[in-house]
């Protein structure tokens, strides 16, 4: 009975972490139908996060709970808000150039940029395991992009994407170590909040925050905070608990992969085979950097919200 029982909190566990995956799969899709009627996406990333961080603070036990000294929420509230609003917009600023689906597999090379930064800072050795997958990556890379002058991807989204990608592969080991020993939602309420104070400014610089939204555009608003953010991130860490962040990295490979499938049901964005190929070996790349004995991109254990 004990292994049944093994077995089906495994499974359980497993299952949240594809649910949030998804989630955060979905994040582009929303912003590009919410943009195509009209919405902007400073609105849309300013609400999302404006609802979402009294929603984490609800979740991590309330006011009391995330009340830090202030030698530890300012930091907090400052780099890890403005580096999460930084790689928001910088990322899915994209989706003007881009397809949803493209986006999400450049961006989702950013394991590869850890190991890369890490071995540059001597915190982490290049092994072969690592030169591999990082060789996998530029691969990848380099079949979805093209030679140029091939007809590739548009050069400002993949330029786009990929700031994006090194900029959160900084902002991961920045993140982890402003919140080092604190809980995850702890940490993700304070980023979440700092997000919402950079993404409002520029809201209220570049026309004012919007309040009028058409029905579509509150319900893109609502999907972005509740679903893909507070539940999504829930279901992460509810998951990550229980199968730890090695498996937890390899399940949730299937983010792209979900923006791929959700963005040619939705959008109508039909990937090619070169697209598909690529975020495969780069998928592949992320795998791979799991399965080493110290896994390089095992700060998915704190990953904040995307």
């Amino acid at each position: 009975m004990t292994g049944t029982h093994d077995r089906a909190v495994v499974t359980r566990a497993t299952l949240l972490i594809m649910f949030s995956a998804c989630c955060f799969g979905s994040i582009p899709i929303i912003i590009t139908l919410a943009t195509a009627r009209g919405a902007r996406l400073a609105d849309l990333l300013a609400w999302r996060f404006l609802l979402a961080a009294p929603l984490l603070v609800v979740a991590s036990g309330g006011l009391a709970r995330v009340r830090l000294p202030r030698d530890r929420a300012l930091p907090l509230f400052l780099l890890a808000g403005g580096g999460q609003a930084l790689v928001n917009v910088v990322s899915l600023s994209a989706l003007a150039y881009i397809p949803a689906a493209t986006l999400t597999f450049l961006f989702y090379s950013y394991p590869a940029w850890v190991a890369v930064i890490a071995a540059i800072r001597g915190t982490d050795a290049l092994t072969p395991r690592r030169a591999g997958a990082l060789l996998l990556s530029l691969a990848g890379l380099t079949l979805m992009i093209g030679m140029p002058g091939a007809g590739g991807l548009h050069p400002v989204g993949v330029a786009l994407a990929l700031s994006a990608a090194v900029m959160y592969a900084i902002y991961i080991p920045t993140i982890d170590h402003l919140g080092r020993g604190l809980a995850p939602a702890v940490t993700s309420a304070y980023a979440s909040a700092g997000a919402a104070v950079v993404l409002t400014s520029i809201a209220m610089a570049t026309g004012g925050l919007a309040v009028r939204f058409a029905p579509s555009g509150w319900i893109a608003v609502g999907l972005l905070a509740v679903l893909c953010t507070v539940f999504a991130f829930l279901a992460f860490l509810r998951g990550l608990g229980t199968i730890g962040p090695v498996r937890t990295a390899i399940v949730s490979t299937i983010e792209p992969f979900w923006a791929a499938l959700l963005g040619s049901v939705l959008l109508g964005q039909q990937l090619n085979t070169r697209t598909l190929a690529g975020g495969l070996l780069i998928a592949t790349a992320v795998v791979l950097l799991q399965l080493g004995p110290r896994a390089s991109v095992a700060e998915v254990a704190n990953r904040p919200v995307s």
